[in-house]
């Protein structure tokens, strides 16, 4: 298994977190919210008069009537608060833009989708 963080420096970085939240999954469509491009982004930050980063992570949702809304942004913010080096993990939701598989998805979760 691979470390969440570079093995050279072990700094936290973006692949750590993407790595982290591969393992997430939409419980209606069982695809990682990464692989169906629901992740927009995320920023890591120094804590102030603390040891550790702060991981901002943007994310939406596949609609946002979502009933696993709430449920999801638990399990995302789970993942990232176990990568050594954090401290403080912010899960941002928003729907600008909303969230199209066509446009954000994998191309292995287009396939799976049946999007072609």
């Amino acid at each position: 298994m691979t470390t969440p963080t570079t093995p050279a420096t072990g700094e936290l970085n973006f692949k750590a977190v993407g790595q982290a939240l591969l393992p997430v999954e939409d419980p209606e469509i069982h695809m990682s919210v990464v692989e169906l491009g629901l992740i927009y982004g995320a920023k890591i930050e120094d804590v102030e008069d603390a040891k550790g980063k702060r991981v901002t992570v943007t994310m939406s949702l596949t609609s946002p009537a979502c009933p696993y809304g709430p449920m999801l942004l638990a399990m995302v913010h789970g993942a990232v608060a176990k990568l050594p080096g954090v401290r403080t993990v912010d899960v941002d939701l928003t729907f600008s833009p909303l969230w199209d598989p066509r446009t954000y998805a994998s191309e292995e979760a287009k396939d799976k989708l049946g999007i072609f």
